[in-house]
């Protein structure tokens, strides 16, 4: 059955704990989050932050969706979406087999305007359709990339690797969308193309912030610089630089570490002011825009919550932003408002949420951990917070 509200994260952690034969204190003591905090946590008070979720999952040695509850099997079957993930694995497994004798590709331009359409439709926040039509993309790509072998056919078929882990990222397969970063690498690797290569790091960057393993992470951004020094300088590689400061920024934020995130900060916006927007450049939504959400991302996770609520409010995103990244940024805020005390502010946040990328929305972490807090906030629910906790599941 769908998760109920008394299932939230703080209901696993104590179970996980006690599977461990670990006391509050205890549990505390090893992962260096407070006592206080992991009471109310565990009580369902609070809602826990990713970084307190994260130390958590190391200090139990579970993954951190073990504690989160992804992936979301209920949803995911009644959206129909559950069974579009297997024939994604499949394809990603036949990787290094050689051209399919079963498969004739389409010609290379239509193979790559379809992988950029995929990625496209994954920003829309289209997941199911992307999700349908990538396993074909990548049997024909996989087939096309062996059969001529040139730099082109191998960046499609990156492409269409990058579009399997973020449709498996957003739906909660944390396992699936490790396989497809190493497919990526497989494919850039043979592309001799360092900015996917980069990439590449940079989205292993953002796996390892997930899973609060800081130090790795931040690690992997400089391996990203690096590698993206072997590329020719211009516009594309800028981005992909700017890009992995912000990667760092959110690193070192979680990390609390807020100088350091300061300066990764104000490099970023330095190279965002010569890029100007460029969201397209390899769908990465770079750009002045993207610095600014970053930088309440930051004081989130430096717990500065108020003036995360200020920035944000403060800050205008471009009428023409994708649907997937506004969502993800009003998600972030009603998780800094519910901890500022302002329920109904979250929930509002929560709602331009799902208006603007329902299927995202409903799979999100941070939005359920964020609606049960403003659940237990909230001891009689009007119908709308009702209605929404329903769609979640919960």
């Amino acid at each position: 059955m769908p998760q109920s509200i008394e299932e939230h994260t703080g209901a696993r952690i104590a179970r996980a704990r006690k599977r461990r034969h670990l006391s509050q204190r205890e549990l505390a003591d090893l992962s260096h989050v407070s006592y206080s905090a992991l009471t109310k946590v565990e009580q369902g008070r609070i809602p826990a932050s990713p970084s307190v979720i994260g130390a958590l999952a190391r200090a139990l040695s579970v993954p951190t969706t073990e504690l989160t509850g992804q992936p979301y099997l209920e949803e995911l079957q009644q959206d129909q979406l559950d069974g579009l993930i297997n024939p994604i694995r499949e394809a990603l497994n036949v990787y290094d087999l050689g051209p399919d004798p079963d498969v004739t590709p389409r010609g290379p331009a239509e193979l790559a305007d379809q992988a950029n359409e995929l990625c496209m439709l994954v920003r829309e926040t289209n997941i199911k359709q992307a999700a349908a039509a990538l396993p074909a993309l990548i049997c024909e790509a996989t087939t096309q990339a062996h059969t001529a072998g040139t730099r082109e056919a191998w960046q499609t078929l990156a492409s269409s690797y990058r579009t399997a882990y973020d449709v498996a990222t957003k739906l909660g397969f944390i396992d699936l969308s490790a396989i497809a970063l190493d497919r990526l690498e497989w494919a850039a690797y043979r592309a001799s193309d360092p900015i996917l290569s980069g990439m590449r790091q940079y989205l292993r960057a953002l796996a390892y912030l997930r899973a609060s393993d800081y130090r790795t992470g931040k690690r992997l951004v400089q391996l990203g610089m690096t590698t993206l020094q072997q590329a020719d300088p211009g516009r594309e590689r800028d981005v992909l630089t700017g890009q992995l400061h912000l990667g760092a920024a959110v690193l070192a934020g979680r990390d609390k570490d807020g100088d350091t995130a300061d300066g990764h900060l104000a490099e970023a916006e330095r190279i965002a002011q010569g890029t100007g927007p460029a969201e397209r450049v390899h769908w990465l939504s770079f750009g002045p825009a993207n610095v600014g959400v970053h930088r309440v991302s930051v004081l989130a996770e430096l717990d500065q919550y108020a003036l995360a609520v200020q920035t944000a409010k403060d800050l205008t995103l471009p009428e023409d932003w994708f649907p997937s990244r506004k969502a993800h940024h009003y998600a972030e805020v009603a998780r800094a408002q519910l901890w500022t005390g302002r329920t109904e502010a979250a929930f509002a946040s929560l709602l331009q949420a799902r208006k603007l990328a329902p299927q995202q929305t409903r799979y999100h972490p941070t939005v359920r951990e964020t609606f049960a807090g403003i659940s237990a906030a909230r001891r009689a629910l009007p119908d709308t917070v009702s209605n929404y906790g329903s769609w979640l599941g919960m």
